[in-house]
């Protein structure tokens, strides 16, 4: 596939292109948000995660 045909193919797709910041990379592993992530953790031991269907 030429880079012509990659261009067009992008242009006609529904997809949308997201390009990531790479600034982020610094905050992987971070944990920024310890109680929101306690409070789903809670709710997820409580509930558990729903099954998923094709």
């Amino acid at each position: 596939m030429t880079v012509e045909e990659t261009i067009e193919k992008l242009n006609k797709s529904k997809v949308p292109i997201i390009v990531i910041d790479k600034k982020l990379e610094r905050f992987k592993g971070q944990n920024l948000f310890p109680e929101k992530l306690k409070r789903a953790n809670e709710i997820l031991a409580k509930t558990g995660l729903p099954k998923l269907t094709n």
